[in-house]
């Protein structure tokens, strides 16, 4: 049973709710998972069909999961049938992992009445379809930028997910089944949903409430939170296109300029500016992989005064030219096939060796020394 686009999220409690899980390339295995168990684990302990779920490809071809893991679809776009709720399942390179063909076949969908919603990156094809706007919007936070730039009529939050009229968007790894128990309970009570977690060993069910990525939270050598500098910190962070003062993020937090200096120099063995600045690099990009803005527009939306400015501080700080790095994002090299031919010998290359190859567009790529 599906329900009018403007209605308030509801399925009928006494059928099969039939969930269709399209897979982009590259989707991520653990928001699939985290999605689908909760289905799985309520027809079990209720020991009725409450849920039924089927996985969708663009031709009914196996896809590959970021993992280098491929799974086979159950039917092509072509071949489904009716569902209640659409989930588009992402993950790594979501700018370049769909086609002209699946946003199509998603708002037709849309047009049919069906509900919709996206895990980890998948609200980003979503909003490129234009099936987004004016609603609440979670994706992982990796894709936020992007999409808040890209999409300005999308209504984008930092929450783990979020239920919004017909629409169900999550940002990835474990969230979907927070967002899934929490359409449970709407469905059939908390009692069930609650069973579910226990069987899963969560602490507790989040709520949409709850953020996905909290601003960097710092402790001193007893444990203790900061509240001043994640204060000073949350302000840098919502402030990257038009950067404050030092003096006036001071005043902002009620504590003195020095006091501020002192307490990066003592948690995060860097200045206020240049841990400022950092900020405003890791946001450059973000933009610079998964946008497909100017680095003039870019270097605007990071508050840099001019395009050369910010490309020196760049190439400083990041090591390569913000030209260099869309070229090095957009050149395709990850492997097209899991095999390469050495010396006439098919030679398999293993599933870490392909999932490392493609994720080298991603912003994170490379970002913690070992």
């Amino acid at each position: 049973m599906v329900m009018a686009n403007n209605a308030t999220l509801a399925f009928d409690a006494r059928s099969t709710t039939k969930v269709g899980f399209l897979l982009l390339d590259h989707f991520t295995m653990i928001a699939l998972a985290s999605s689908i168990e909760p289905l799985r684990m309520a027809n079990q302990l209720s020991a009725e069909e409450l849920y039924s779920w089927s996985l969708i490809s663009e031709n009914g071809q196996p896809v590959t999961a970021s993992d280098g893991l491929s799974l086979t679809p159950d039917m092509s776009i072509e071949d489904s049938t009716e569902f209640d709720l659409i989930i588009v399942a992402g993950g790594i390179d979501i700018t370049r992992t769909f086609t002209a063909k699946q946003v199509s076949w998603l708002m037709k969908q849309s047009r049919k009445g069906v509900q919709l919603g996206g895990i980890c990156t998948g609200a980003y094809v979503l909003a490129y379809a234009g099936l987004l706007n004016g609603y609440q919007c979670s994706v992982h936070w990796e894709c936020l930028t992007a999409l808040q730039e890209t999409f300005p009529k999308v209504n984008c939050n930092n929450k783990l997910f979020s239920i919004d009229k017909d629409r169900l968007t999550s940002s990835g790894g474990s969230a979907p089944m927070d967002m899934f128990l929490n359409m449970m309970t709407k469905q059939h009570g908390p009692k069930l949903s609650n069973a579910i977690s226990d069987m899963f060993i969560c602490d507790r069910i989040r709520n949409e409430s709850d953020q996905q990525r909290m601003p960097m939270r710092q402790f001193n050598s007893a444990g203790v939170c900061t509240p001043k500098l994640v204060d000073v910190i949350e302000l840098m962070e919502n402030n990257l296109e038009e950067p404050i003062e030092l003096d006036e993020l001071a005043t902002f937090v009620d504590v003195s300029r020095r006091q501020i200096e002192r307490m990066f120099h003592r948690h995060l063995d860097c200045s206020p500016s240049r841990f400022y600045l950092r900020l405003r690099l890791e946001r450059a990009r973000k933009l610079l992989k998964q946008s497909n803005m100017s680095i003039v527009e870019i270097s605007m939306a990071c508050g840099f005064i001019s395009t050369p400015h910010f490309s020196r501080c760049y190439r400083k700080h990041i090591g390569v030219s913000p030209r260099d790095e869309r070229k090095i994002a957009w050149k395709g090299e990850a492997s097209e096939s899991l095999k390469i031919e050495k010396d006439d010998a098919i030679v398999y290359i293993p599933h870490a060796h392909d999932a490392l190859n493609h994720s080298h567009t991603e912003p994170s790529y490379g970002s913690v020394a070992v």
